[in-house]
Formats: structure tokens, sequence, C-alpha cells
């Protein structure tokens, strides 16, 4: 009887942690452009995707859609499936339910963890990799409400106490490279035989450590991943399957495993369509008798090592020189014409932070901590979980003794020093080419951050001595010159402090009120407001309570805020001096500002409120942006009759000059594009229900091309999405052949005239209502027609 034959295709998700850490949020990122930021393209691009994979015909219609996730071992980064939960929860939802399902038809699950913030494993500390594993493991368990038995070590870099690390936590497994293994022996055979990059990949190893701990290494399939991620291998699902067994060996008498290792987005983010040819190559994998498709988990409990090995320390899957890409110059890089001698003196500087950093920590923390390494351990489970109670229960177990509310406040400060001191390690700082880009820059700004907090408890004013050590380390561009300047230049601009986040809500909330007062990582509660308004100006002064959601501390403060109309805005604070002090002042702004004065007016302000006025420059990127839009948009309102009339007044010279092939005057076409993009929108967004698409759209959209002009539309997507949306909850409810034809009527019209309205998000809800309604899909069939299906009546 021939041996067993198993199949595991894994893939690594990660993006590296983009959030913006005294907002506690990602800004936009014009580079990703369209998308917000590269999360939400990459997201759009593979994982999202991937939990809803298209099979299709030859004709490109979808037969069927499945959660690839299902079919794949896989592993989330923490800071990437934290992201996800808040911008994408369906599709986190989605990889959790895979999870699921594959411990109920395998008995382990696809899903393994990872280390938490990719950190180089071997460059770490040996606290840092305990807590760096620690936290993995936790994150796994809120997400996937299970334990982990293997766990992905980031860009695989490995040495001894890694493993040691992984096994004293109880993990099972983990992956490697092939070249990572340096000898491997039979296990009772005390002869080592040497294979570098030559080892088997096709049995599990058992690695044994100096005290007794061990677990278990698969080694990837090299060929077969490279062509994956570098050869093009995902443009047709045939040429996947082939490859993948081509790898088992007939001379081979025991259980097999081919299996293949790398990064997830190379479906369909790195290879465009990358999610349907695995699809389509997990659907044959499936159908293939021969062979079982299964995960590392179900693997190795069913086929335990029988050999055992030793590993090459300090060495990775995407470094031939070990783990020097991410501490020296040493070739490996994405651009060739520019050097990476920024890296050695990158590294030095943080590693000149953290020794800065720990010993004050311990000293610190141990006053008020039974143990501060343990509680840096167990902290994630107050990152993972910001409610007060868990808060709470944290400090029960770790304080020494009841601590009053300074005290708590200098624990959760000194705690938030050491999350940002981690992160300033995430390995992407150092992946690519340059200083100035925008993983060293992501960097820096947790290293800027943990700087701000050692400051603010005491620990000195290190920032001089820090930039001093950035200048060592050279960019490529000249406009930077090294990365003391990119610190000035990048960084320093997004620090935040509590004045700030109160000029910012005074700013954004005369503009539009913010109903919760929530401030990105902040909570602003209002004690006193008083606003007078007069002609193009405005006047507002406040009292507040600016609290940090993050570690609790809080402060009052007292702003005067002067719109001079358009983008001029002057925000003065001061803090809080007591409420005679405070009323004094508002009702002496108030007289004034009554007066009309407006020179008056600013020499009071200037008078009660000393130091550095705030504008618009100060608000933070996003609503920065914002901002300007209402201002830019209110601009355009005053012309927009203007607009009109030109538009009016010269319309019929304008097709006259469309018929006789003459060319339009540039502002003539504007000013044509604009006004019929406008009445469209307008007309797109009185649609309410389902059916056909107003007819005066039709004659808009064909007035624009019979002028050679195209109307940009988009604005309308996230109405007509809605509008969609409606007419499928209706036809889910009851799918009568009326309600069937109003959805399928405004698609089609919805394409006709070139409207984007989620045609993916559209396909994804429409196949779970032909799944469920089984006895109404004869009437559904017209829609699943024009929605791009090809669907067997009869149920699977």
């Amino acid at each position: 009887m021939a041996a067993p034959r198993a199949i595991v295709i894994h893939g690594h998700f990660y993006q590296p942690p983009r959030e913006n850490p005294w907002l506690e949020a990602v800004e936009v990122q014009d580079s990703a452009a369209p998308f917000h930021d590269w999360n939400e393209r990459i997201t759009a691009e593979c994982y999202a995707p991937n939990t809803a994979a298209r099979r299709v015909d030859d004709s490109n219609r979808i037969l069927d859609i499945v959660n690839n996730f299902e079919g794949i071992s896989f592993d989330v980064g923490p800071t990437l499936f934290a992201w996800l939960v808040r911008q994408a929860p369906g599709v986190a939802a989605r990889i959790v339910e895979a999870d699921r399902a594959s411990v109920a038809a395998r008995g382990h699950g696809n899903a393994i963890a990872q280390v938490y913030n990719h950190q180089i494993m071997p460059l770490a500390s040996r606290a840092d990799k305990v807590t760096q594993v620690r936290w993995g493991l936790a994150d796994f368990r809120l997400r996937f409400g299970r334990e982990a038995e293997g766990m992905w070590l980031p860009e695989t870099a490995v040495d001894d106490e890694t493993l040691e690390v992984l096994a004293e936590a109880g993990v099972r497994f983990t992956i490697l490279a092939p070249a990572q293994a340096w000898r491997v022996r039979a296990l009772g055979n005390d002869a080592w035989h040497t294979v570098n990059d030559a080892i088997d990949p096709s049995r599990p190893y058992l690695w044994r450590g100096s005290r007794g701990l061990s677990l278990a290494i698969f080694f990837y399939d090299g060929p077969v991943s490279r062509a994956i991620a570098f050869e093009h291998l995902l443009q047709g699902s045939e040429r996947l399957v082939a490859r993948l067994r081509a790898g088992f060996a007939p001379e081979r008498d025991w259980p097999q495993l081919v299996h293949c290792a790398t990064d997830g987005e190379s479906y369909g983010h790195h290879s465009r369509f990358g999610e349907m040819a695995l699809a389509a190559a997990l659907q044959q994998l499936e159908a293939d008798e021969s062979v079982s498709l299964t995960n590392y988990g179900a693997f190795l409990a069913a086929y335990p090592p029988t050999h055992e090995v030793q590993i090459h320390e300090a060495t990775s899957w995407s470094c031939s020189h070990g783990v020097e890409r991410w501490r020296a110059d040493c070739g490996c890089r994405v651009r060739g014409d520019w050097h990476q001698r920024w890296r050695a003196p990158l590294r030095e500087a943080l590693d000149w932070l953290r020794d800065q950093v720990d010993p004050f920590f311990e000293a610190r923390a141990g006053a008020l901590l039974k143990d501060p390494w343990e509680a840096r351990d167990e902290y994630v489970g107050v990152v993972l979980d910001r409610r007060r109670e868990r808060l709470e229960r944290f400090l029960a177990a770790h304080q020494r003794v009841p601590l009053e509310p300074a005290a708590r406040l200098e624990v959760r400060r000194l705690l938030e020093l050491q999350r940002n001191r981690l992160l300033m390690y995430t390995s992407c700082g150092w992946f690519f080419d340059e200083i100035s880009g925008l993983e060293p820059v992501q960097i820096l700004r947790y290293a800027s951050m943990t700087l701000q907090y050692l400051r603010d408890l005491g620990g000195g004013h290190l920032e001089p001595e820090f930039e001093e050590r950035l200048a060592k380390a050279p960019s490529n561009l000249a406009a930077y010159g090294d990365g003391a300047e990119v610190y000035r230049r990048l960084v320093a601009p997004a620090v935040v402090d509590l004045r700030r986040v109160v000029a910012h809500f005074a700013i954004t909330d005369l503009i539009d009120a913010h109903p919760d007062d929530a401030v990105y990582a902040y909570r602003v509660r209002r004690l006193d407001e008083a606003r007078e308004a007069y002609g193009a100006t405005a006047l507002r002064i406040g009292h507040v309570e600016v609290q940090s959601e993050i570690t609790g501390e809080a402060r009052e403060a007292t702003f005067a805020l002067l719109h001079f109309g358009g983008h001029d805005f002057s925000c003065a604070l001061q803090a809080w001096e007591g409420r005679a002090a405070y009323e004094r002042m508002k009702t002496d702004l108030l007289r004034r500002y009554a007066r009309y004065s407006l020179a008056d007016m600013v020499r009071g302000i200037d008078e009660y409120f000393r130091g550095e006025a705030f504008g618009l420059p100060h608000l933070f990127l996003e609503e920065r942006r914002r901002v300007l839009a209402r201002v830019i948009g209110t601009v355009l309102e005053k012309h927009e009759e203007t607009y009109r009339r030109i538009w009016e007044e010269n319309r019929k010279l304008v097709r006259y000059l469309r018929q006789a092939d003459a060319p339009i005057p540039e502002a003539l076409a504007i000013v044509a594009r604009h006004v019929l993009e406008q009445e469209a929108l307008a007309e797109l967004g009185r649609l309410e229900g389902p059916g056909p698409l107003p007819e005066r759209v039709y004659e808009l959209v064909s007035e624009a091309l019979a002028l050679g002009l195209t109307l940009d539309l988009a604005p309308a997507k996230t109405h007509l999405q809605a509008v969609v949306d409606r007419a499928l909850d209706a036809v889910a409810v009851a799918p009568t052949a009326e309600g069937v034809a109003d959805a399928c009527r405004l698609v089609a019209d919805a394409r006709a005239v070139g409207l984007r309205f989620g045609l993916w998000g559209t396909q994804n809800r429409f196949f779970e209502i032909w799944r469920a309604r089984l006895e109404a899909r004869a009437t559904l069939v017209p829609l699943a027609t024009e929605l791009g299906f090809k669907l067997a009546l009869e149920a699977p």
C-alpha cells in the first residue's frame, strides 16, 4: 500500500503597524491611492478576496465563491488582525470562521500564531523574545478562541534561544526555510548528517534544546515557494497543482508532505487574481483522492517526527547573510542603486534607547509592581481590551499594594513606554532601501513616543542625543541627508501632546460638531463654552478636560478660538487657572468681540494667553484635509451659479464646436464637465429604491459623451451601493419575480452608465441569498446572470 501523501499551502499574512502612535489610528497614506492607506488597499486586493474567492468557467462566469482560508494553513499578524477587527470586521470574522471550519474538518485549525509585532527574534533580548511570543499567543487566543499549536517567526529569523522560548510557551511547531537546517539524524541514531540547503522537506523534524525542551520544525519546499512568490506560478491553477504534485517522490516509503510557504499577499496583492488561482487549485486538490489537503497540526498529530534537526543560528528566509538585513548594509535590498549604510546606525540608536529605557523601567516599575517584566508580559491583556474592568484585574494581580490614582497613572505610562519600545523594533523598519521611507519613519515615531514617555516620567530629555546618533545614518536622498533630518522633518511634526488635542478639537468642532467628543485616542469633555459670530468671523471660548484613553491621563485647559473666515484659524491655549480667572477672561473677550473691534479682540487674546497659537497646520492630517475640503466646498458653492450661467450661455456653441470637429476650449470643457457632473450626482442622490435609474442621468451622461467628456460619478458610489443593498435585502426577504426584475434593472442601468456600486460585495451578498433560498433559485436566475454568475439550480 502506498504511503500517505499530503499537501499544505501556507500563507503568512502580515502588515506592519501603521497607526500614528499618538492617535492609535492609521492616517491617510497618499502612496496607497486610490485607497485610504496600505492596509485598506491590500485588504481590498488580498485579504477580502481570499475570504470570498471566485471559481470561474472559461467565460469568466462565477461558478462558486469560496473561503480560501478554509483550505490553507495561515498566520495573521496581530497588528494586522487588530486593524481588520476595527476597519474590516467582516473579513476578520470570515478568517475566524474558516479556522473553525478547519478544526471541525481536520481536528486541528489552519491558523497558527505569529510573533506580536514582527521583531527579528535573534536580534532581540531574551526578555523581548518572551514578551513577543506571549503577546502573540495571547492575541491568537483572543481572535480564534483556542490555543495556538504553531507559531510563525518573522522572516523565519531564528536561533536556538528563540526556539527554546517557543517551546517554553507550549508551541508545538514552527516553519523554517530549507537553508536554515544545519544537520539531521534519525531518532535513536548518534550520527549527524550535514544537509545545509538539501534537507528533505517531506517530513517534520524534532528540535531539542539544551534544557530538554523540544518542538517540531517543518522546512518548506524552497523551489515551489519561490515559484509562487517570484516566478508567476499563480498565473494558472494547473501550473500550481502540477508543481505541488511533482514534489512527491515515489522512492519515499514514509508519509510524505509537500508544503510551501510564502507571504499570503502573493495571493491577490503581489499576483493579481492570485486568490482565484489558489481557489481553483484547492478545488482540484480536494478532488484528487491520491493526496490529502491538510494543515501542519493535523499532519504532525498523525505523523510525529522520526528525525532530529539542528539549525543554522541567526538565519532567515529573506537575507542570504543571516539576519544582517536588519542591522547592516549587507547587499539585500529592493532597489539596486541605493546603499543601506543607514541600517547599522539606526539599529545602534534604537539599541541605545532601549538600554536607557529598560533600567529606568525596572527601577520605577519595581517600586510599584511585584515583577515588572512579568507585568509587561501580561500587559497584552490590557492592550487587547482597554475596558476599565480589564485594567482593574491587571492592577490587582500585579501591584505591590493598592495604588493611589497618581501611581496607577505612572504604571500605565511605564507600560506604554515599554509597548512603544517594543514596537520600534518592527522588522520592516530595516527591510527596504531608504531611511526616509514609510517603514523606518514609522519605527522612529515609536521611538519618539518612547522618548516622550521617558521624559514625562522624569527619565531625562534624551532626544538630542538620540538625534546625534541618527545623524550617523546616511540617507540616499540629498533632501534629507541623514537620519537626524528625517527625524526632524518626518517624525517631530507628528508628535502630539494634550494641548494639540485641545486645539484640534476646538477648530474641528467649530466646523463640524463632534457628537461624542472623541478625538482619536482622546476624549474631550466640555465643561463650559461660549460662541459668538459676526460677519465672516467667529469667536469660541471654552473650558475642557481632555483625557488619554490609553493611559488615563487627564488635564483641564482653556482656549479662545478666532475664525477669520476660510482657512484662517487662531487658537490660543492655557492651563486651567480656576473658575474666577476663566469667567473674568471670558466676559472681557466677549465684551471686546461685541464691540466688533477685531484688533482689540486679538490684543485681548494676547493678554490672556501666552505662547504659541494653533492653526489649521496643527490639525491632524486627516481632519486637516477634511476641514480644507469643507472650506473649498464653501468657496465653490459661491460660484456654482456662475458656472451654470456660463454653461447655459455657451451650451449651443460647445455643441457646434463638437459637430464641426473643432477643439472645445479647455475653460468651457471644465465648466461643462463640472455642471453636468453636479446635476447627475444630484439626480442620483434622489434615488431611493430599486428600479431604473432616473432618465435624466442617461441624458446627462449621453450629453457628456457627445462632447467627448467623461463624468466622474464616483461620489455617488456609497449612496448607490446602499440602494443596491436595499434591493438585495428585499429579494432576500421575499424573492419575487418583480423584486428580482427591479434589482436586475438597477444593476444593469448602473453598469450601462459606468457607475460603480460595489459589484464584488453585491455578488457576495447575492451568493449568500442563493445558498440560503434553495426554493427560490429559479426566480433568482436572472439576477444571477446579471451579476455574472453561472449557477446550477440544484443544491450541491
